[in-house]
């Protein structure tokens, strides 16, 4: 069973300058101009997830003459809250593209879900002969009244949605596999303990719980061992290496062939040391992209193949590694092989 990504589109919201606007998220600027970002994107007020998805699964659509119609499958990652509680966004987005006949599939590891969808559309095709045709879209819609874009992780986090229209036996970026490790001893680091059923949020609240400063939660998680902070930075730096090896031993390649690297659009430091824990140049990762979009949370991976795609800076021939780290927490890792065009077979 084989598929491959037949057309990407995307859906963003306003470039704005990140250090004309960080005064209005953190008080010491001196963090954000250090991460080096340039742009973000965000969007107007009234804009929701769902939206940017929709908008997003439209332009793909579009961009081939795809008719919503002949979609068999929708699969909605999302790496913040929705637009509602108690509402499966991903069936909202199968109505409003009119693909009615669909399969609509929510997921919502944070920002690898845009990269583990991939393998969701793999198992389905396994199972569902009848499915031919799948939209996979990635989208990210930061709640401000929880999260703050600057000080929430150690990303300048933006809105926007990527999607990818795949088919099986075609498509211009071929699958080869996922792969994705789990570590749940590290599933309370990221959430937000006020608002789930365990503390449900009340009237006596003065405002808005927000997230909180990872360093804060750092510490915190860690009970103040220092130690034990480094081996934790340490060993996530090195399970994207690994999850890298074990996606690369499936597919029957090696990880030295693999020509790009497209990561969450995380800070400039933080990529640099990706690059150098996988061994390759700064510049074959999604570096620059991420510089000038900030983090699109799921929407990250599959934006970052649009662009170097329409830019022509991938080539038939050359094996792309779609990466993430996401809360969970979880190291994924998606394979494609970028197959010549039916004129270059000619």
């Amino acid at each position: 069973m084989t598929f491959g990504i037949v057309a990407t589109g995307h859906a963003l919201g306003e470039p704005t300058p990140v250090m004309a606007a960080a005064p209005g998220y953190v008080e010491d600027l001196r963090t954000v101009r250090g991460w080096g970002y340039r742009t973000f994107h965000r969007a107007e007020t009234g804009v929701g997830l769902t939206d940017l998805a929709v908008r997003a699964g439209q332009d793909v659509l579009a961009r081939t003459g795809t008719p919503a119609a002949e979609v068999d499958l929708i699969v909605l990652a999302m790496s913040d809250i929705a637009e509602y509680l108690y509402w499966d966004a991903a069936a909202s987005v199968q109505a409003r593209l009119e693909a009615h006949r669909a399969e609509a599939v929510l997921v919502n590891q944070a920002c690898g879900g845009g990269v583990t969808a991939f393998d969701t559309v793999a198992g389905r095709f396994a199972t569902h002969d009848d499915y031919d045709t799948a939209l996979i879209i990635g989208a990210n819609r930061v709640c401000e009244e929880y999260s703050n874009r600057m000080s929430a992780n150690t990303c300048v986090n933006g809105d926007g949605a990527a999607a990818a229209l795949v088919r099986r036996g075609a498509g211009g970026c071929r699958w080869l596999t996922t792969e994705t490790i789990t570590d749940g001893r590290y599933a309370g680091f990221y959430r937000l303990d006020i608002g789930g059923a365990a503390s449900p949020f009340t009237q006596a609240l003065a405002g808005p719980v927000r997230v909180s400063d990872p360093f804060d939660r750092l510490e915190e998680f860690f009970e103040g061992d220092v130690a034990a902070m480094f081996d934790f930075a340490r060993m996530a730096l090195r399970r994207n290496r690994e999850v890298l090896e074990r996606a690369c031993k499936r597919a029957g390649v090696t990880p030295e062939s693999v020509t790009r690297v497209i990561h969450l659009n995380d800070n400039l430091k933080a990529l640099t040391d990706l690059a150098g824990e996988l061994g390759v140049p700064i510049g074959r990762t999604n570096a620059e992209l991420a510089l000038d979009h900030g983090h699109l949370g799921c929407a990250d991976q599959i934006f970052g193949l649009d662009r170097l795609l329409a830019s022509g800076e991938l080539v038939p021939g050359d094996l792309v590694a779609l990466t993430s780290m996401s809360s969970g927490m979880h190291w994924s890792c998606t394979l494609l092989r970028v197959q010549p065009t039916a004129e270059e077979l000619r």
